[in-house]
């Protein structure tokens, strides 16, 4: 693809160009979900008068619609995007950035949305597209699905879609929930899951912080355990990846166990274990749900996570080995990338 991109750009610029623009237009249009023509213009750093043309354009082409709200991107003009998307990635640099990180963490693949999540609200929401459209190509029939809680993962279950009911299919919370809004629980994030997939779920009402007592307590109850051996046999599991102080906070850790996990440099959290930056764990929470352990009997573990300011703790978490797809954004991307450049000057000095 790369060779086509490069003979284009030779033969025909003004057509990528064009079509680079188009499809900067459906993208944002798509993240913002209605959007109006000036709000638009100024994202795009455009002037009214071009976006007219061009909007007038796509919505000749059946691509955009308008109405007394904004602008909305039509069904066609959705998939017309998903579609161009790997071209798109090509042509920005993207796949290129992909490799790099796949090669470097021996993932299976990396997908990287443009965009920065901690600057720009509507990257969330693509990584949850993203997110989404991985996880569907790796159903089969009768697996179970495990995923946690976090704003990533909820933007997942609230952009995905599917061209039929997942019959058969069991989404389950990898873990008890956060004393946290219920919106961004591996509970709610579960059962949304299901309900906008046609999927079945069951829940585990669980705390996510428990005392050493109150988890052996916990596991001796029937149902308990029972959901607990449903959890730990899931063939995908889909979490996020999160800053280890952020995370501790929220979690409401004890002030001398984080200035303990501070001082052995505690940088990343997923699934409730604590990574340096070496990517080994220094800490675990006392949880009810999925260990780590059970990582290398699914089949599938996907990392969702972005922002530029995620770039450290996303490393720290491939470093531990478990994971086989990274669906993240260009802003923490770049950043692994330094971190990977940086990596091998020193291997080489």
């Amino acid at each position: 693809m790369r060779e086509w991109i490069e003979l284009q750009q030779r033969l025909v610029p003004d057509l990528l160009e064009v079509m680079a623009k188009r499809y900067v237009i459906l993208s944002q249009v798509m993240k913002s979900e209605s959007i109006g023509r000036r709000a638009l213009a100024a994202a795009l750093s455009m002037t009214e008068r071009t976006l007219r043309a061009e909007a007038d354009f796509l919505k000749a082409q059946g691509l955009l619609e308008a109405n007394a709200a904004g602008m909305r991107i039509t069904d066609a003009g959705r998939r017309l995007v998903e579609s161009l998307a790997p071209f798109m990635s090509e042509l920005s640099g993207l796949s290129e950035l992909e490799r790099l990180i796949r090669d470097h963490f021996r993932l299976r693949e990396v997908i990287v949305v443009p965009g920065d999540a901690d600057e720009v609200r509507e990257t969330k929401r693509e990584l949850g597209r993203a997110a989404g459209r991985v996880l569907i190509r790796s159903l089969q029939g009768g697996d179970v699905v495990a995923v946690t809680g976090g704003t990533t993962l909820a933007a997942l279950a609230e952009t995905i879609t599917v061209d039929q009911p997942l019959k058969g299919v069991l989404f389950v919370p990898a873990r008890g929930g956060f004393g946290e809004s219920m919106d961004y629980q591996a509970n709610t994030i579960a059962s949304t899951l299901a309900k906008r997939t046609g999927a079945a779920y069951r829940l585990l009402h669980v705390p996510d912080h428990l005392s050493e007592d109150a988890y052996q307590s916990l596991m001796h109850e029937p149902n308990v355990r029972e959901m607990v051996e449903v959890i730990r046999k899931s063939r995908i599991v889909v979490h996020g990846i999160g800053d280890a102080m952020v995370m501790a906070r929220r979690r409401k850790v004890d002030a001398r166990t984080m200035d303990a996990m501070r001082a052995e440099g505690a940088l990343a959290e997923a699934l409730g274990y604590y990574f340096d930056k070496s990517g080994t764990v220094i800490h675990r929470m006392s949880t009810v749900g999925l260990r780590l352990d059970d990582l290398e009997t699914a089949e599938h573990v996907i990392a969702v996570a972005g922002g530029s300011s995620k770039g450290e703790a996303i490393a720290a978490v491939l470093r531990y080995g478990q994971d086989d797809v990274l669906v993240t954004d260009e802003g923490a991307a770049r950043r692994l990338e330094a971190i990977i450049r940086q990596e091998r000057q020193q291997a080489d000095c």
